[in-house]
């Protein structure tokens, strides 16, 4: 149980179901992650880590080799419906470039192996704004998996400078995920709510999310 508001909560872990549930549970993404394990394990025993891996990209440094990367703001929208406003409303311009990718492999987000980094190699891209390139945004559309979560954000956090960073998050859920004492079919949608650090100082520019909501996944990580 959470122990204040905005708390991030661990889900709760498949261990304890025995073999007779978790057969009937198997879904056909998890019959074919199943088989190719199967068939690799012989082979290569460290398979079914490796796969699980997050690779993270990046085809612009600032400075020397192995130097963090200067960065001011950190826009990350997650989730297609966060992805496509950023393209619709943010990068639907020449003002941005791609400089990094993270490669990912779980049950519903296979990544390409191409070492190119380009919009059609992966789900989750990297932006810089040319006329500032301290300024920059992630696209991940794709599902990063609660045991990769933590690589994520160590991978990609660990090659940026903390100092003076600010972090924005977008993220969507269903109407019908929203806990209110209206009723959702009155509310007039979408629309915009937030939840903030109390490092951020700054005004936001929507109401705060109210209690008991929560934020989940990726976002809340």
């Amino acid at each position: 149980m959470a122990t204040f508001f905005g708390e991030v909560v661990v889900a709760p872990s498949r261990a304890g179901l025995d073999e007779e549930e978790e057969a009937r549970e198997e879904t056909p993404e998890d019959r074919e992650i199943r088989r190719e394990i199967e068939k690799k394990s012989s082979a290569t025993p460290w398979f079914s880590l490796s796969r699980r891996e997050v690779d993270v990209l990046w085809r612009w440094r600032s400075g020397r080799a192995g130097e963090a990367l200067a960065c001011s703001s950190f826009i990350v929208a997650i989730g297609r419906n966060a992805a496509a406003f950023l393209s619709s409303f943010i990068l639907d311009s020449v003002c941005w470039e791609v400089v990094g990718v993270v490669k990912l492999w779980n049950e519903w987000c296979r990544t390409s192996s191409a070492t190119n980094v380009l919009p059609t190699d992966s789900f989750c891209l990297f932006y810089r704004l040319i006329a500032d390139p301290t300024v920059l945004l992630c696209q991940c559309s794709c599902y990063v998996a609660e045991d990769q979560q933590f690589q994520w954000l160590e991978k990609v956090f660990g090659s940026m400078q903390k100092e003076g960073l600010q972090v924005t998050i977008l993220s969507t859920c269903p109407v019908a995920d929203y806990k209110t004492q209206e009723s959702t079919l009155t509310l007039a949608s979408p629309f915009l709510k937030a939840l903030k650090t109390k490092e951020f100082q700054e005004q936001v520019c929507c109401p705060l999310l109210e209690q008991p909501n929560i934020v989940r996944d990726l976002p809340a990580a």
